[in-house]
């Protein structure tokens, strides 16, 4: 477990109430830390240290309940019930408050002794003598909490929110009160990172702009997730250039950020669009802005919003002083084009060269675990195919890869070919149509859901449907986002699917949401399910699929093929039909950008200075802090 996980720093309110449950005193702190304390009789209490003052409160933790259904937008609230008083924690990195309140949880189910004074002692609340910092809990401490939260049973609770009252489950021991969500103490990012996923953490931590960029399945999204997970919510921007990108790390389009439409319009109306006072406000309070697949953004438009960026936060540094996480390979799909004109890439542009300056490379694949297949795919993604790569792909044409009636999904080029496959399959299957219409929280988003989330507003199922999961169930059992299955009967109305891995599963509503550029958040409740008798390129970016084959005659776009080819597990799991290595292209500005790339990581110097790293600049690339 992380050693500061026994700390984090955010937005902090303290509400005391009285009998009557009026407030009877506030403090406001714009910035404190709080860390977990314990005094000489063991006792634990929440130490409350003000940024700006030496106003240092300290709680003791008996019989509090604690909220934390908004921890992913990093903000929870703990009522203290002995000192009548709420403290409303927000703008939290999501990171750390889950491992804050997984402490908390760990601590006071799992590890405590019985108190042997009183909570209101002077001494545990005024005098700092005494009083130690809570270590990390072990892996001990975890599984003995877990098992305690598997034989809690149900109680009701009013929570600390203003106006609900919810029946939820609580855990209580030694007069403590908590939810025992599963998300209370098993933070989803929680995993072992490589130590070059490290590297870019720790220059991101540094405040510097970063760009890493590594080849299908090394792990970018998963960084990228815990890059945002670390980062204050209300001052970071999480977007990407395509809805589905945008909304698997939880943030919005990059083009529903800058407020500036297609940015095709000249600069000074692009200056107009953004200074309406809902964008501005929006760029001026960024501090931190993310872009995911930014191999897709054209580098006009990213010209466009790094001037926009300097005129409406009136700031003269580059990107107006905000702090850039840019992630993407450039050897996948490039940025739309408009028929004959040049691909203009994020890297051509003037704005790069002066914001871009810390570039990472991950190498370490974890999608596919099959050396000889790695190997075929890096040199497909650098667009050169050998006599043996044309072999071993020809002879996977061959391959029986279906199992338990699940056949292969056929990834296409284009959308509508997909559709036309999908819609053609389901007419021929006889039996009981069955259909799912999803329920959106405002119905007038439904375009937008649409854009951004893969799962559709309206489905429609037969038996024999051949589906794909649309998001992680059960990853034990293979139930995972990308994995195939088929319809084999309805219980209740609801499909029962057989998947890929021998898994039934009867499948349930999920929900997804979408974050606006307002920072509202729209859901969508539909089943987690698509038809996939036929998928397109596109539409499978970041997906793993278990069962997949393709032709590839249609391609059209550099890096096509490529995106394709990777979405397999193995060489096992896939069948390509056809193919030719006329089918394998890369754009030669990509492969001159990685050329330089590469030789200017190799001239980067880390000079060690005590326990500390200096960052040596050197032809505008640096090393790691």
């Amino acid at each position: 477990m992380d050693t500061e996980d026994s700390s984090v720093t955010c937005s902090v309110v303290l509400e005391w109430l009285n009998e009557l449950g009026s407030t009877v005193r506030k403090i406001n702190h714009r910035t404190a830390t709080l860390r977990l304390v314990r005094n000489i009789e063991r006792e634990i209490f929440v130490e409350v240290r003000p940024e700006k003052n030496n106003q240092i409160i300290k709680l003791a933790i008996k019989g509090i309940s604690v909220f934390n259904k908004f921890m992913a937008q990093g903000k929870a609230s703990i009522k203290f019930q002995q000192n009548k008083c709420t403290l409303f924690l927000s703008n939290a990195p999501s990171a750390k408050l889950i491992g804050f309140l997984k402490t908390i949880f760990i601590k006071m189910t799992g590890h405590v002794p019985q108190s042997k004074g009183n909570c209101k002692n002077k001494f545990a609340l005024k005098s700092l003598e005494g009083i130690q910092e809570i270590s990390p809990a072990t892996s001990t401490e975890v599984n003995r909490a877990k098992e305690k939260a598997l034989a809690v049973s149900r109680a009701t609770v009013t929570t600390p929110s203003p106006s609900s009252v919810r029946k939820r489950k609580f855990l209580e021991e030694n007069g403590v009160k908590i939810p025992t969500a599963k998300k209370l103490y098993e933070n989803p990012l929680v995993g072992e990172m490589t130590e070059e996923q490290k590297e870019v953490l720790k220059a991101v931590q540094c405040g510097r702009n970063v760009f890493f960029t590594g080849s299908a399945g090394t792990g970018k999204s998963y960084l990228l997730k815990k890059i945002i997970s670390i980062l204050p919510p209300d001052v970071t921007v999480a977007t990407a250039s395509t809805g589905v990108a945008a909304c698997h790390i939880g943030g919005i389009t990059l083009h529903q950020f800058a407020g500036i439409g297609l940015g095709s319009a000249v600069l000074e109306r692009c200056y107009q669009l953004a200074s309406r006072p809902s964008i501005a406000s929006i760029w001026r309070r960024t501090k931190h802005l993310v872009i995911d697949e930014i191999s897709m953004v054209d580098g006009e438009f990213f010209d466009k919003i790094e001037a926009v960026a300097r005129h409406i936060r009136r700031n003269d540094k580059p990107f107006g002083g905000i702090q850039l996480i840019l992630c993407g390979d450039f050897f996948q799909l490039p940025p739309i084009a408009k028929v004959n004109d040049q691909i203009n890439y994020c890297f051509k542009s003037e704005s790069w060269k002066k914001c871009v300056h810390f570039n990472y490379e991950l190498k370490i694949v974890h999608r596919q675990s099959d050396p000889e297949f790695v190997k075929i795919l890096n040199s497909i993604r650098i667009g050169r195919v050998t006599e043996d790569i044309t072999n071993k792909l020809k002879a996977t044409a061959n391959q029986k890869i279906e199992r338990n009636g699940i056949l292969a999904t056929r990834l296409c080029s284009h959308i509508k070919e997909a559709d036309e496959i999908n819609n053609f399959q389901l007419d021929e299957l006889k039996g009981e149509v069955k259909e799912y219409n999803a329920h959106d929280s405002d119905e007038s988003m439904m375009k937008t859901l649409d854009q951004q989330i893969t799962v559709p507003s309206r489905l429609i199922l037969k038996i024999g449907a051949q589906v794909m999961l649309l998001k992680n169930i059960n990853i034990n059992k293979g139930l995972v986002n990308g994995a195939r299955g088929v319809v084999t009967k309805f219980v209740d109305g609801m499909p029962s699917v057989l998947f890929r891995s021998g898994t039934n599963y009867l499948v349930k509503a999920e929900k997804w949401s979408v974050k606006l550029s307002t920072n509202a958040i729209v859901y969508r409740k539909q089943l987690p399910l698509k038809l996939a008798w036929a998928f397109s390129i596109h539409k499978s970016q970041g997906l793993t699929l278990d069962c997949v084959e393709m032709c590839l005659s249609r391609v059209f776009d550099a890096g096509q093929s490529y995106v394709a080819l990777s979405r397999a597990q193995s060489l096992d799991s896939l069948r390509v039909i056809d193919f030719n290595e006329q089918q394998v292209w890369v754009n030669t500005d990509v492969l001159q950008f990685y050329k330089n790339f590469r030789r200017n990581r190799h001239e980067v110097e880390i000079i060690p200075l005590g326990k500390k790293l200096k960052i040596e600049k050197k032809n505008n690339y640096l090393t790691r802090s």
